[in-house]
This record gives structure tokens, C-alpha cells and sequence, in this order.
């Protein structure tokens, strides 16, 4: 089956290097927010190419280029083989280390598809926003940590949304053991002297940074 056993290593040592690369975690994306992702590797975002993205699918494909050079035969299958394994493997090692050997902010996880926030006017310069976000501890410990929000890709020119929960007071959170909780946060802000921001909308998929002493992840 293998004609060549080095190729056949080297190509397994660059697939291996490519998904370490582009690990997802502890941050959802290791190169940044992305607007355009190949095999689950991020390429461009917003703003332009990610160089680094690039790089790791360049090696994700020599290895895979590789390994087809260094089979006799299951050229087809080695290579959906591989694309399922550079696309499941990943996220499913990041939730057994969560479930297992994780502590602090490294084991809670945001349940990003089911997040939303609202936000309407109530007044001339007053807007209120709620923002309702699933956690779960997968840990044996108490975890505490500050929530922070970000709005994607945002210009001057653009209307600010989720980045206005951060104002007042810090958004902090107690996750208990092992458990899974819908944080609530609600703020009324004021707006008055906020060139740009929303009036009244809806947002899914919320993008937020947790923090917790010195760590911080962005989710």
C-alpha cells in the first residue's frame, strides 16, 4: 500500500503541523476573525488576506500532495480520509481536553450558535440591549470571569451594536461545577454622545472575549 515510506511520513508530519497551527482553542479562530475559511482554515477576513492561513493550507496541501506520491493505491480514499479528519478532529479534540483535563475559563464553553442580543431605543438618548449567552463549566471548580464584546469587521463609518454592552459596569459571570447556565445581561446606555450606533436590531452569533486574570479568550 505504501511505495514510499518517507514521503509517506513527511506528508503525515505536514497534515499534523497544518491542524496543530490552526487548533481551535483557546480562541474559536488562532489567526482571527474570518470571512472565508478553506477546510476550516482561515484565509481572509474583512480586512485582507491572512498570511499565516494561507501558509497553513499551503502545508495542509503539500501534505496531502505527499501522501498521494507515496501511496500505491486508496489515492481517493486517503484524500477524503483526510479532509474528514482535518475537519472533525480539531473541534472534537478541544471538547475531550474541555470535558477532561481543563481548568478556569480553558473548560467553560460558549455555545455561540444559541447566543442573541436585542437592543431599542427607550428613550431620546438612552438604548437598552439583552443579551442572553449559553455557558457550561465542564469543570469540578467554581469559575468566575468578565465578559467582553466586540462587533466584527467594524470601520468608523460603521454602526456600533454589540461593542456598546461594555459600557458601565463589567459584565461578570459565576459559572458553577458542572453546569450549564444562560447569562442574562441587560444595560441601559447612553448614547448621546455616541456618533454611530444602533437604534434598534437583533444580533446572533455574539461575538464576546472572556477574561479571567491574565488569560482571556476570544469566542
Amino acid at each position: 500500500m505504501i511505495k514510499n515510506k518517507k514521503l509517506f511520513l513527511i506528508s503525515i508530519v505536514l497534515i499534523v503541523i497544518s491542524m496543530a497551527l490552526n487548533f481551535p482553542f483557546p480562541h474559536e479562530n488562532p489567526l482571527g476573525d474570518t470571512a472565508t475559511t478553506i477546510l476550516n482554515t482561515p484565509i481572509k477576513s474583512a480586512d485582507g488576506f491572512y498570511y499565516a492561513g494561507v501558509f497553513i493550507l499551503l502545508l495542509l496541501v503539500l501534505g496531502m500532495v505527499l501522501l498521494h506520491r507515496s501511496l500505491e493505491k486508496y489515492h481517493l480514499r486517503s484524500f477524503f480520509a483526510v479532509i474528514i479528519i482535518v475537519s472533525l478532529l480539531p473541534p472534537s479534540l478541544a471538547e475531550a481536553y474541555q470535558k477532561t483535563l481543563a481548568n478556569g475559563i480553558n473548560a467553560v464553553s460558549y455555545i455561540k450558535d444559541e447566543s442573541q442580543c436585542m437592543f431599542v431605543m427607550i428613550g431620546v438618548d438612552t438604548l437598552q440591549g439583552t443579551c442572553e449567552l449559553p455557558f457550561e463549566n465542564y469543570s469540578n471548580d467554581e469559575v468566575s470571569f468578565t465578559i467582553g464584546f466586540y462587533d466584527r469587521y467594524l470601520s468608523e463609518e460603521d454602526v456600533k451594536m454589540l461593542s456598546l454592552m461594555n459600557s458601565g459596569e463589567p459584565n461578570n459571570v459565576k459559572l458553577l461545577p458542572n453546569k450549564a447556565k444562560v447569562v442574562r445581561i441587560e444595560k441601559e446606555i447612553d448614547v448621546s454622545k455616541i456618533k454611530n450606533h444602533v437604534e434598534n436590531g437583533e444580533a446572533a452569533y455574539v461575538s464576546i472575549i472572556i477574561h479571567s486574570g491574565e488569560k482571556n479568550r476570544k469566542l
